[in-house]
């Protein structure tokens, strides 16, 4: 069953048995947050198990366009469509979030963006990409990664 995100009072519900739980769950609060401010939409997740076309989406973009695999089980998972964009989160054990900004309109900015959880290392199938850091009061030092999705990968 789906539930909304609330980032004022952080929770690691859904989350418990990623070792960096906490951080993971700030990490979450502060996508909530987002979204909240920019498209004054709730963000709300769903376990891994009952999101499964999401993360299966997620994880045939990675590998089609760069023969990513994420080794690490997916938690949770969100799927939203604000302003004509669809944006799929999914949150791993290990810390790890994936995003996906998939514009509907022909031509419009397509890419998959990665968050690294405060004190996790970044996994060894994502070593290649450099990592910007950020700072935030709801998830502590994030850093961060992404590239642009070349092809066409509506579901």
């Amino acid at each position: 069953m789906a539930h909304t995100v609330d980032f004022k009072d952080v929770s690691t519900s859904g989350l418990e048995s990623s070792p960096v739980a906490d951080a993971l769950a700030g990490l979450r609060a502060n996508e909530a947050r987002y979204f909240k401010n920019k498209y004054d939409h709730a963000f709300t997740v769903e376990s891994a198990a009952q999101a499964t076309e999401i993360v299966e989406w997620v994880t045939r973009i990675l590998r089609e366009e760069r023969d990513i695999v994420i080794s690490s089980p997916a938690l949770e998972a969100s799927l939203a469509e604000v302003d004509r964009i669809r944006w799929a989160h999914v949150f791993y054990e290990s810390g790890l979030a994936v995003n996906v900004l998939y514009t509907l309109a022909e031509g419009g900015k397509r890419a998959v963006g990665f968050k690294l959880s405060e004190g996790m290392d970044a996994p060894e199938e994502l070593a290649a990409f450099k990592w910007a850091r950020q700072k935030s009061k709801l998830a502590g030092t994030i850093r961060g990664t992404y590239f642009v999705i070349k092809g066409d990968h509506w579901p």
